[in-house]
């Protein structure tokens, strides 16, 4: 049975105050149950905190934590005659950034911070140092797709 259409690729907007793509990306993470206004709020307080405590400019820091968070490789299962192959492949762009902004989000919300957005800036402050558990899973993925390249040859 084929496949549908492939899913159309959505257009993000930037986001009211900062006029950035990735800062709109992290507050559609942070938002549950539809509640945009209150994602905002949060991801716009850790901005501040973010300001506050580095005295450097926050987007600049969201940038900068993104692209620590960015994974080149990630494995994938391939099927070969019965057995299951973990196959390292290139993660593309923008697959990559969705990663970076979900495990960000992802791993603030399991921390031991007062508030949100606390918790999110600290997670921020963690990825641009390479630390925290979002850095840790970036490099839990590229470890495990060093440890399987003998496999490399299997990609499609």
């Amino acid at each position: 049975m084929p496949r549908r259409a492939a899913a159309t690729i959505r257009v993000v907007e930037p986001d009211a105050v900062h006029r950035s793509r990735m800062v709109q990306q992290v507050i559609n993470k942070v938002m549950l149950h539809g509640k945009k206004a209150t994602a905002e709020q949060i991801v716009y307080d850790a901005l501040a905190i973010i300001a506050e405590k580095t005295g450097k400019d926050p987007i600049e820091q969201l940038d900068l934590a993104i692209k620590a968070l960015t994974p080149a490789l990630e494995v994938r299962p391939r099927r070969v005659g019965g057995a299951t192959y973990q196959v390292p492949v290139e993660v593309p762009a923008r697959r990559s950034k969705t990663l970076a902004v979900r495990w960000l989000v992802e791993f603030a919300r399991q921390r031991r911070e007062k508030t949100m957005a606390q918790r999110l800036a600290n997670e921020l402050m963690d990825a641009v140092n390479s630390q925290g558990g979002a850095y840790k899973r970036k490099d839990d993925i590229y470890r495990m797709a060093q440890a399987n390249k003998a496999f490399a040859h299997y990609r499609w």
